[in-house]
C-alpha cells in the first residue's frame, strides 16, 4: 500500500487537476480504495491538506473540499503579490548565464502556444515559469508560501484563463519579468512580478 507521505501528494495533486469539486466530500473508505492505502494513511493526508487550507472538516460529517471564495482568492492574490516579488528579485540577483536562457526558451514556448491557439500548454508553460523562478531564487520560505496559495487559487485560476484577452495581457506580463530577470536587475524584477500579480487582481474582480 502507499506511504503516508505517497498518498498525501496523491491527494493533494489530484485536488490541483480538479478530479473532485469544490463542497465535494472525501470518504475515507473510497480514497482508501482509490489511493490503495490505509484508513490512517488517508486520515493523515487529510490533515495534511487541511493544514495547506485545501480540505476542511465539518462537525459529524467528515472532510470536504474547501471552496474558496472570490473574496478570498483576491486576499491571497495580494499576498503573492508580495511574495512573488521577492522571489523575482531574488531570481535576478542569482541568476546565471544557463538559467536566464532556460527562461527565454520558457518565453519562447509561451509565445508559440498563445500563437498556436493552445490554452492548456500555455498554462503548463506558465506554470514551468513560475516554478523555474521559484528555483533559481532558491528561497525556502517563500516556496512554501507559494506553494500553499498556489493549491487554494486553482480554480479561479481556470476561470481567469477563460477571460477574453486575458492571456495576451499575460504574455507580456511574463516576457517582461523575464527579460528583467534575465537583465539581473533585481528592483525591475520585483516591479515587473508585483505588476503581473495586481493584473490578476484585477481580472479576478472582473469575475465578480
Amino acid at each position: 500500500m502507499a506511504t503516508d507521505v505517497r498518498v498525501q501528494d496523491e491527494l493533494r495533486a489530484a485536488v490541483l487537476r480538479g478530479e473532485f469539486a469544490p463542497r465535494q466530500r472525501l470518504v475515507e473508505v473510497e480514497l482508501c480504495e482509490q489511493f490503495d492505502a490505509s484508513r490512517f494513511a488517508v486520515r493523515a493526508a487529510l490533515l495534511a491538506l487541511e493544514s495547506e487550507g485545501l480540505v476542511e472538516r465539518q462537525p459529524n460529517r467528515g472532510a470536504r473540499i474547501r471552496e474558496i471564495s472570490l473574496d478570498e482568492a483576491i486576499e491571497i492574490s495580494e499576498i503573492r503579490r508580495v511574495v512573488e516579488g521577492l522571489v523575482a528579485a531574488r531570481a535576478a540577483e542569482l541568476v546565471d548565464d544557463d538559467a536566464a536562457e532556460r527562461l527565454q526558451e520558457i518565453g519562447r514556448q509561451m509565445h508559440a502556444a498563445l500563437a498556436a491557439g493552445e490554452p492548456t500548454v500555455y498554462s503548463d508553460l506558465n506554470a514551468t515559469l513560475h516554478q523555474s523562478l521559484r528555483d533559481i531564487a532558491g528561497h525556502d520560505t517563500a516556496n512554501r508560501i507559494i506553494a500553499q496559495l498556489h493549491g487554494q487559487m486553482v480554480r479561479h485560476q481556470f476561470a481567469l484563463s477563460r477571460v477574453p484577452g486575458r492571456t495576451a495581457v499575460s504574455i507580456q506580463q511574463h516576457q517582461r519579468i523575464i527579460d528583467t530577470v534575465c537583465a539581473r536587475d533585481p528592483a525591475a524584477a520585483e516591479a515587473a512580478m508585483r505588476d503581473h500579480i495586481s493584473s490578476v487582481i484585477e481580472a479576478l474582480r472582473t469575475l465578480a
